[in-house]
Parts: structure tokens; sequence; C-alpha cells
């Protein structure tokens, strides 16, 4: 027994169209659009009278879905919910881009709240996030080269940083051993 992959990553939303376009213009693609009601719905949401339409995109090379959903019945009371980066909970969706200075000067001009400049970290990653319509918040990774290269190779975070800790105590041995001599 063994988790393969997540499948998809489910957003619920008021406006299924002012979504869809910000992720379509975003670089996803529709997978399929529909509507589901029915005992079955019901009884995997724990829900009564489901009534949804659903849009599933995907990245471009097949590898990661989100499902947007519209719920007309039943109706959520409390209606959207304006997050932050640190309210508990599921709060953002990563997204492994290229060229991350292009993606935010188009989403800006499209008028996408960004949250803050591009940082930089441990010359490891650019990051950003930004806010979609109805507070989804997304946050955008661009790895640098040498990382790529370190995960191309099979390495994850923590044994590229045990190699930097390695690395820099084989750095100062070498400098006390050559002031030593």
């Amino acid at each position: 027994m063994k988790i393969r992959r997540i499948d998809h990553v489910g957003v619920i939303v008021n406006n299924l169209s002012a979504a869809k376009a910000f992720f379509l213009d975003f670089g996803l693609e529709v997978q399929g659009e529909g509507e589901v009601e029915g005992e079955w719905v019901d009884q995997v949401v724990g829900l009564n009278n489901v009534k949804a339409a659903i849009v599933m995109l995907g990245m471009p090379d097949g590898q990661t879905r989100i499902e947007l959903a519209k719920f007309y019945t039943p109706s959520d009371e409390k209606g959207i919910q304006q997050s932050f980066a640190h309210t508990l909970g599921i709060r953002h969706i990563t997204f492994d881009v290229e060229d991350i200075e292009a993606i935010v000067a188009k989403l800006k001009k499209k008028g996408t709240e960004i949250f803050s400049e591009i940082q930089t970290y441990e010359n490891m990653y650019k990051l950003c996030y930004i806010r979609g319509p109805e507070g989804i918040i997304l946050e955008l990774a661009e790895q640098s080269n040498e990382l790529r290269i370190f995960f191309f190779c099979g390495l994850d975070i923590a044994t590229l940083k045990r190699l930097q800790i390695t690395m820099i105590f084989d750095i100062i041995d070498l400098k006390t051993t050559n002031s030593t001599q």
C-alpha cells in the first residue's frame, strides 16, 4: 500500500467563470467541465442535495490538476471569507514556474493582487505570493538552475543542506590546516 501522488486540489468558488479565466490566463488548460448531482455525490462530500458545476484544469504537462467547483446547492451561508497567508488551514497552492518576473508582470497588468515583491530564498528559489479571484492565494516559486541540477540528480532539500554544511566544515578545516602550516 502506498500513496502515488496528489491527484488534484479542489477550490470552491462563487464565480466559476472568473476563477476559470484567471487560471487559464495563468497557463493552465481545461481538462473537463460538467455538473454533478445525486446521491453518489451527496455521499462523497457529506452534504445533502448537492448540485455543483465543476471545471478541471491542469498543467500542460498533465502532472498537476486543480478542480474548481461552484455549489448551487447547498449554498454556503458564510460566503467568501478573506484569508491571509497565516490563517489556519489550507492557505495556498504553490506553482513551480519559469521566469517569475514575466509571470508577475503579466498578472499585475491584469490587476492581480501581488502580496510582495519577488524575494530570493537562500539563492535557491525566487518566491512571490499573489491573490486570485475570491481570495485564492498562489505562491510562485522559481528554482535556481543549481537547485534543478540537484533535484535532477535525486537530491532533496535536506540532503542539499547537509551537503552545504559539510562543505562549509571542509572549508573551515582547510583554512585552519593551511593557517597552522
